[in-house]
């Protein structure tokens, strides 16, 4: 199957979660910088969720021009992969609203882990249909990026239950911080010639 429509489907999702999340951000009744105040919550929940959204599109772009094709394994891996994607503005807008509380700081965290361990189980199923010397296969590497992220949600959400939710959101900015910087493994191997 060719891929186009899995992009365009893709594309069409992540901008709407991004629409979703930034109608939490409402308009205050004052006309002054203090009315802004009590938004400071739902508004870097809303930063931190647009730079995760982003960054996903970037990596599943660049993923998607690494292949030629997509079969159904692939169809349901999208599809799950964006199953927890959309969940964001929910999770987004729970710990937003509470104030990054402990429960809904680990259940973003939880969000993050998932979404995190469905795209690279979408990342899995195009290696095994194009072979593990294909293109994208070369790209990835180890993915030692792919493969640590995950432990620090996990880390951040243990010490949201643990110790502070602030000690989880530390976390989830670092691991945030890791992926802000676009990964040019698969636009390198791309631009080299390298082609299958």
């Amino acid at each position: 199957m060719e891929k186009n429509r899995l992009e365009a489907f893709s594309d069409g999702v992540l901008a709407i979660i991004i629409t979703i999340m930034v109608l939490e951000l409402k308009v205050p009744s004052g006309d002054n910088i203090a009315a802004l105040a009590p938004l400071w919550p739902v508004f870097i929940s809303y930063v931190l969720s647009f730079i995760y959204v982003g960054i996903y599109w970037n990596n599943h772009h660049h993923m998607m021009q690494a292949v030629k094709e997509v079969n159904g394994a692939v169809l349901g891996a999208n599809l799950h992969l964006l199953f927890w994607l959309s969940l964001l503005p929910f999770t987004t807008g729970w710990m937003g609203e509470n104030h990054f509380a402990r429960i809904p700081t680990f259940l973003y965290g939880a969000n993050l882990l998932a979404a995190a361990l469905a795209y690279y189980l979408l990342q899995s199923s195009l290696v095994r249909l194009h072979g593990h010397a294909s293109l994208l296969a070369r790209a990835i590497g180890s993915d030692a990026k792919g493969k640590g992220s995950p432990f620090l949600y996990l880390l951040g959400m243990t010490g949201t239950w643990l110790l502070s939710p602030w000690v989880g959101v530390a976390f989830f900015v670092g691991a945030a911080m890791i992926w802000l910087v676009p990964d040019r493994r698969i636009e390198h191997v791309l631009s080299s010639g390298h082609r299958d």
